[in-house]
């Protein structure tokens, strides 16, 4: 079947090197991209199990109580500043 087809001019760039590097024609590596292209849209999607994390203990908490721990951050940022 012969067409017209308008290429965008970055694929064209990409379909003139890989002509040279094949050595044949525009119109074969135009077919074969296609074709690859094609049959890579109309393969089935794999199913993939889906991801999950393993829960890991990291220990004993640093603190328990939010506000009790900022209260010791401002009582040693204040040390500091003393040079205590």
């Amino acid at each position: 079947m012969r067409t017209t087809l308008s290429l965008d001019d970055d694929n064209t760039k990409r379909l003139e090197r890989l002509r040279k590097s094949r050595g044949t024609s525009f119109k074969e590596v135009v077919n074969d991209v296609l074709r690859q292209g094609l049959n890579a849209v109309e393969a089935p999607t794999k199913r993939r199990e889906p991801f999950r994390t393993k829960p890991v203990s990291l220990g004993r908490p640093l603190f328990t109580d939010l506000k009790e721990f900022m209260a010791e951050l401002d009582e040693e940022s204040d040390r500091k500043k003393l040079g205590l």
